[in-house]
């Protein structure tokens, strides 16, 4: 039934968590795959379909196609015919009707209405989160309003039945397994339980007893950093003692928080900056005690998971995605809420050190996750077949 050329993946923005989901999807079936270099990402997703439609071979036996939301899949159907008949999957990581942005741009828009545009094309469409869902289809009028006229009806009544969430999957780290409490393997736990009580190893904040917060995310304006260090800057004007990890990728332009924060933090500063090596980055995560988050957008969270199945204590903002995956007793309302959080546990932290974190991580472990993503592309691949027959009849 299936032959190496029967599904063709597609990743304009290969890197990070759109270079991990193919690469996964690339070991449970025979794929052809095509992608671009994770740069440049706002160009990648007006311009890339031209590039695939030339670097697709139009001599295929493909039947599905699967590609993330960065394509402009509309443009490459339209370029590209041939390709326009198989059976499409597009996955969205995030959706950019309601991404912030710090200033309105025409092209901002476009990355919106290619997101429309793609749904409408799709036979299948798959979000990370009910809340990446919900967000996308519940707003795709108001997305709308900025045009003078000549406004789309009914968008949401013709997308929303090709929608469907599955979960972003991971493969959790051995690095953080191997210093659970009494040699448990979370990953295995029937409630999906994570126990931190790490391994003092020289060096390891545990070794001092401070406290050790984490923050693992992108040095960008939509993770609000501002937010994040004003917290801690309350923390250390108020002399309580912590060590503090800044872990995420940057790029060459960061905001100016971050400056101010490497010089008034030098004294607390155990790791700073992008990890390089994936080992090194969850032995950061393995070393810490509190993983925090103060984002304005997050439409999954992949660092605050992988944290999580590290052993670290997770404090979120009761927003976007969120609530969808934490129990309430990880959510915080205000920033003031975050920093008494933060500063209790400065004085104990014996008490996230010994806490059972209540996360379920079976649900969003590729082990047990690769059953359904293998049904959704055979399904695909049988439905597909079976119109390609009644065609031909």
């Amino acid at each position: 039934m299936m032959n190496a050329k029967s599904i063709l993946l597609i990743e304009a923005f290969y890197g990070g968590s759109h270079k991990q989901l193919m690469d996964l999807i690339s070991t449970i079936l025979p794929v052809s795959f095509y992608t671009m270099p994770a740069k440049k990402w706002h160009w990648r997703a007006i311009t890339s379909s031209l590039h695939f439609s030339e670097a697709i071979p139009e001599e295929h036996d493909f039947r599905v196609l699967f590609a993330s939301s960065v394509l402009p899949l509309a443009d490459l159907v339209a370029l590209r015919p041939d390709l326009g008949n198989l059976f499409k999957i597009v996955y969205f990581h995030e959706n950019q009707v309601v991404y912030p942005v710090q200033e309105k741009k025409q092209r901002y828009f476009q990355h919106g209405y290619n997101d429309v545009l793609t749904c409408l094309v799709a036979d299948q469409i798959l979000f990370n989160s009910d809340f990446n869902k919900e967000s996308f289809l519940k707003n795709l009028t108001s997305y709308f309003n900025i045009l003078p006229d000549f406004k789309p009806k009914n968008l949401e009544a013709k997308i929303r039945p090709k929608c469907q969430v599955v979960y972003f999957p991971l493969v959790f780290p051995e690095v953080c397994s191997a210093f659970s409490k009494d040699g448990l393997n979370q990953h295995s736990s029937k409630a999906g339980v994570v126990l931190n009580n790490h391994q003092p190893r020289d060096g390891d904040c545990t070794a001092d007893k401070k406290l050790h917060i984490v923050w693992p995310h992108r040095w960008e304006h939509d993770k609000d950093p501002e937010t994040f260090f004003s917290v801690i800057f309350r923390l250390k004007a108020a002399g309580e003692e912590f060590n503090l990890s800044v872990i995420g990728e940057t790029f060459s332009e960061n905001p100016k928080i971050f400056d101010e924060a490497r010089i008034y933090l030098k004294e607390n500063i155990i790791t700073w900056g992008y990890q390089e090596s994936k080992e090194e980055y969850f032995k950061v995560l393995q070393s810490a005690d509190v993983v925090v988050s103060t984002a304005i957008h997050e439409f999954f969270g992949v660092s605050m998971l992988e944290a999580v199945s590290c052993g670290c204590y997770p404090l979120c903002p009761n927003r976007l995605a969120y609530p969808e995956i934490y129990p309430e007793k990880y959510l915080y309302n205000t920033p003031n809420q975050l920093f008494k959080r933060l500063k209790n546990f400065c004085r104990k932290p014996e008490t996230v050190r010994n806490h059972a974190i209540e996360v379920d991580l079976s649900k969003f472990s590729w082990s047990s996750m690769k059953i359904q993503y293998e049904h959704i592309l055979t399904k695909a691949l049988v439905q597909k077949s079976i119109h390609n027959t009644n065609v031909s009849e």
